[in-house]
């Protein structure tokens, strides 16, 4: 059966429910994925609306690169004010929704007749009883991996990689309706930065426990026996700061992590460039978007294997290290800070495969997804782009 063409996006209005925006102080690589995509749908000729949490960072209502953003209530009440707006047409006219199952979905199936595509970057299987111990935890990780299936179950499901395909058909969600659209890579800005003279190792993202930010704190400590100018820039913020910030002080660390919080663009592609290595010790990646933005300067990154989207974004001694446990983590990260010849190697295989992955691509696979749904056709295509 031919795919639908995405021409036929022209007029219709799409609704994307996110849990926050890129101006949001906690936003991060789901929410670029998901604004890349509302502008692909504009450029189609759609018209996209981004729904999520309000902060002050930004205004309630605007319109950005064509998109414009609703944002309403805290992380818990935007569930509540979303079903509502869509039940009393506060949206206006909509013809589809894209409900991005960040854990928890918005139920917006409840509340609409439009067709629903559901986004998950991930399942949060590991992260439910990390982040929320006991009841709480247990109820979310049932409507995850129950209520959720049943519920979206004629619904079209996208996944940002193979390994997010593969936990979802575990669920019960039918591998005929699953369509894998990978991250893009943005362009890295010219930068005259030289590379540190000294041992500079980052983690990038948000301060939460299942980043387990601890692991590279770790890494830092038992490199500097070797190393003792080698430093960690940690960059980004989140709840979880102040019990990093007690951990680096109980490993006697201080003097060798730097926190920056939150910062510009153009700081992060500086403080990349400086680095010799990026850590990604997350418990779960659905992908992995900083993985390409280290590689965009000739930085390899070293990842736990088991986060799952990490193996699709990072070709395996080609543009970095997959490793299965901390001691491993430690290990990898003594052998390439000592070995040049091996951390030039990586970071040129880092650099092409940041390459790989164009927005540009996953924009277009977005829209046929979208285009074949609104044509009341489900689709399990996947994105040919990349390894």
């Amino acid at each position: 059966m031919q795919a639908a063409n995405p021409a036929s996006l022209s007029g219709r209005h799409v609704v994307l429910f996110n849990w926050r925006d890129t101006q949001n102080p906690e936003g991060g690589g789901s929410e670029r994925y998901v604004e890349a995509m509302a502008r692909g749908l504009v450029r189609h000729g759609a018209h996209a609306t981004v729904f999520c949490a309000a902060h002050d960072r930004a205004p309630a209502d605007e319109v950005v690169d064509g998109v414009r953003f609703v944002r309403r209530g805290n992380h818990l009440a935007i569930y509540v004010i979303g079903m509502l707006r869509l039940v009393f047409g506060r949206f206006g006219k909509v013809d589809l929704v894209v409900d991005v199952q960040n854990g928890l979905p918005f139920f917006t199936r409840l509340a609409t007749r439009a067709p629903v595509v559901v986004l998950v970057h991930h399942v949060h299987r590991e992260q439910w009883p990390v982040v929320y111990p006991g009841l709480l935890g247990r109820v979310g990780w049932w409507i995850e991996r129950a209520l959720a299936p049943r519920l979206y179950r004629r619904s079209q499901y996208v996944a940002v990689s193979r390994a997010t395909r593969s936990e979802l058909i575990s669920l019960g969600v039918g591998r005929e309706r699953i369509a894998v659209v990978h991250n893009g890579t943005d362009p890295a800005p010219v930068l005259d930065v030289p590379r540190s003279t000294s041992p500079q190792l980052c983690v990038l993202g948000r301060l939460v426990p299942h980043k387990q930010v601890e692991h590279a704190v770790d890494v830092i400590v038992a490199l500097r026996a070797d190393h003792p100018d080698a430093t960690l820039v940690v960059v980004g913020n989140g709840w979880w700061e102040e019990s990093l910030r007690a951990y680096v002080a109980e490993r006697d660390a201080g003097d060798a992590v730097t926190f920056t919080g939150h910062v510009s663009e153009q700081e992060k592609h500086e403080i990349l460039a400086r680095s010799w290595v990026m850590l990604l010790p997350s418990l779960k990646e659905g992908w992995g978007i900083v993985i390409g933005e280290a590689g965009s300067h000739g930085v390899p990154t070293i990842a736990y294997a088991s986060a799952g989207g990490t193996r699709e974004s990072i070709d395996d001694g080609t543009s970095g290290l997959l490793v299965d446990t901390p001691a491993e983590l430690v290990e990898a990260v003594r052998w390439l800070v000592s070995d040049t010849a091996e951390r030039r190697r990586l970071g040129k295989g880092a650099r092409e495969m940041s390459h790989t992955f164009s927005w540009a691509h996953s924009q277009e696979s977005f829209a046929h997804v979208l285009s074949d749904v609104l044509a009341g056709r489900r689709v399990a295509v996947e994105d040919p782009d990349g390894p």
